[in-house]
């Protein structure tokens, strides 16, 4: 996970809140502070000065009542001096205007060229014919400072008499606000300071335990549960940091739970020897276990999110809506001209709930041998249906024959009459070589081993065979000359090399010659038969040892043959832990092939 940046952390943000809100409390307060004592000080000077002028107005008005005699100073010195006795530092001037609105004294020394002039004031002539007291604030054009101008009627008995225009400094009291907030500011930023301070170690306190669960979130997130959450008090954070732990714990003991039941599941899934392939609710692949991968042919990794329509082969046939609909199995076939290869796919909907659809699980069967067995046994029952059907339609037709007076006819008679029993030792022979088989193929099929001269043996059922032959045939054996002892049941491995040796008699033409071998191999005797006849085609030559496979079937049935000799002595061959097999060149002759297990240190036993 990426680091959270200073200036986007927690802990920044928690600092800010608290000085803005320090910041914004401290403005609010200076503001509503500083406006009070603006107004207040404005006002106590105001009220000051109201207070002199009252006075002022007092002396005025009994001056200019009183009535003048010979030899007292004018009204315009005496009102002089009562103006330069009222002067102070923060009134710079005072003048006094009667009703007629002539300056009849002021207290500027350096204007005294005024008096006697009329004013131009408006604010004298509003009060001089309203008689109300007009005040207002204005700027010194020559300082630039703020003065106080007020204007007072001097009334005696309701008339008005003259007027007071008064100009007071008002800019010290100005002076004194911006001193003051000048004061306040720099308490402001000192304040400011310890609380961005007292923020930073108050946000630690926060933030250090929301850290730490962020630190084990982000372990929780990699799988490590082992960890902890501090838990540094015990207010909201604290037991958010003691239900922090709790929950990891339930959810290392849910992990260690979830975790066992899929390796449970992926025990199953790797054991199981049906393929199993899980989609999404879109059909796309989201879990296929290792049969699956070697049934389709595919690796695990690349056809995750693969669509299960493409992986299966079934685009153009099916969508994954008709899959989820599919009731029945579908059979998928691989098969090749040189090998086949059939699946069986059966399909199971993956439901929430609430019944919503979530997916799709196929399970794939491999029935390629089942396909085989059943396909053999239909072509089995079919063969033993022909292989009794031909002999009986020919006793059939000989018995009729006789039934009709054919046995009256000393020629025709025994001719059908023989035809009849070979007929029937055919089919006896078809029928013992059929309950052979049936024996070798049940579970309880013994073998009864002995220890066997294989040399000695084999040279007994050459002799019987050459003893017995009715055309004129070579026999050549290139046999040991030692014993060679083998652990063998004598009467099935007789009956295979009777098979082997009566093939070779049939094929073999008049004149040609049948070759004995037996070469000792390190853990086995390889025993060859061959013969000189017409030989067996390349394509033909693997089919030879299946049940009733005959390469000229015309010929074969000629001659007498099952199709279940080769078929036998494969299955007794490989019931003593060897193999059979051929080798032919058409034209030229076939040798069939095969081996016994064949111990060297049970040869110095019998020594």
């Amino acid at each position: 996970m990426k680091k959270v940046g200073f200036f986007r952390s927690i802990h920044l943000k928690f600092v800010l809140i608290y000085v803005l809100l320090i910041l914004i409390a401290m403005q609010i307060i200076s503001v509503y502070f500083v406006r009070e004592l603006e107004d207040k000080l404005v006002t106590n000077f105001k009220n000051s000065v109201l207070e002199r002028v009252n006075l002022l107005e007092y002396n005025l008005r009994e001056e200019m009542l009183r009535e003048r005699k010979e030899g007292d100073p004018p009204l315009s010195e005496e009102i002089r001096n009562i103006l330069i006795d009222f002067v102070a530092t923060d009134i710079p001037e005072v003048r006094v205007i009667d009703n007629r609105s002539k300056i009849i004294g002021t207290s500027d020394i350096n204007n005294q060229g005024i008096v006697g002039q009329r004013t131009t004031e408006v604010i004298v002539k509003r009060t001089l014919a309203v008689g109300n007291v007009e005040e207002e604030i204005l700027i010194d054009k020559q300082t630039g400072h703020r003065i106080w101008v007020l204007t007072t009627p001097i009334k005696a008995e309701g008339e008005v008499l003259g007027a007071i225009y008064l100009i007071a400094r008002i800019e010290n009291v100005f002076d004194q606000m911006n001193e003051i907030n000048e004061i306040f500011a720099t308490g402001t930023a000192i304040a400011l300071a310890i609380t961005a301070v007292l923020g930073v170690l108050l946000a630690q306190t926060i933030t250090r335990p929301i850290s730490d669960m962020r630190k084990q979130a982000i372990e929780m997130g990699k799988g490590n549960f082992s960890r902890k959450v501090k838990v540094y008090g015990y207010d909201e954070i604290g037991q958010l940091a003691v239900s922090f732990n709790n929950l990891t714990k339930k959810l290392q003991e849910a992990q260690a739970t979830t975790e066992g039941e899929r390796r449970k599941l992926s025990s199953v899934l790797s054991y199981m020897t049906d393929g199993v392939i899980a989609t999404d609710r879109k059909g796309r692949v989201i879990l296929i276990n290792e049969p699956a991968a070697k049934m389709l042919n595919v690796s695990r990794e690349t056809v995750l999110s693969y669509p299960i329509v493409k992986l299966l082969g079934l685009e153009g046939k099916y969508t994954f809506e008709d899959l989820l609909e599919e009731r029945d199995s579908i059979i998928l076939d691989y098969s090749t001209p040189e090998d086949s290869y059939i699946l069986r796919a059966n399909f199971s909907i993956i439901q929430k709930e609430t019944g919503f659809v979530n997916g799709l699980i196929t399970v794939l069967h491999d029935i390629t041998e089942q396909e085989k067995i059943d396909r053999e046994r239909r072509e089995f029952v079919a063969n033993v249906s022909h292989e009794l059907r031909t002999p009986l339609t020919t006793m059939r037709s000989y018995l009729e024959a006789l039934a009709e007076g054919a046995w009256r006819d000393e020629e025709i008679a025994p001719r059908f009459l023989e035809v009849t029993q070979n007929e029937t030792e055919r089919m006896i022979r078809l029928v013992n070589d059929l309950l052979q088989l049936s024996k070798m193929d049940s579970k309880d099929y013994r073998l009864n081993k002995d220890w066997v001269d294989f040399t000695q043996f084999f040279h007994r059922i050459i002799d019987r065979f050459e003893l017995t032959k009715e055309r004129h045939i070579t026999f050549k054996r290139e046999l040991p000359n030692k014993a060679m002892f083998v652990e063998i049941d004598e009467d099935k491995i007789t009956q295979v090399i009777d098979n082997i040796i009566s093939n070779a008699l049939k094929y073999s033409p008049e004149g040609g010659q049948i070759t004995f071998k037996v070469k000792e191999l390190e853990n086995f005797l390889e025993v060859s038969i061959s013969d000189e006849g017409m030989g067996i085609p390349k394509e033909n030559l693997e089919k030879i040892f299946e049940r009733f496979y005959r390469v000229d079937k015309a010929r074969s049935r000629k001659m007498g043959g099952t199709g279940l000799g080769l078929a036998i002595a494969k299955e007794m061959v490989v019931a003593h832990g060897g193999q059979i097999w051929a080798t032919s060149v058409e034209g030229e002759g076939t040798t069939i092939y095969f081996t016994l297990p064949y111990d060297r240190t049970q040869e110095d036993d019998w020594s």
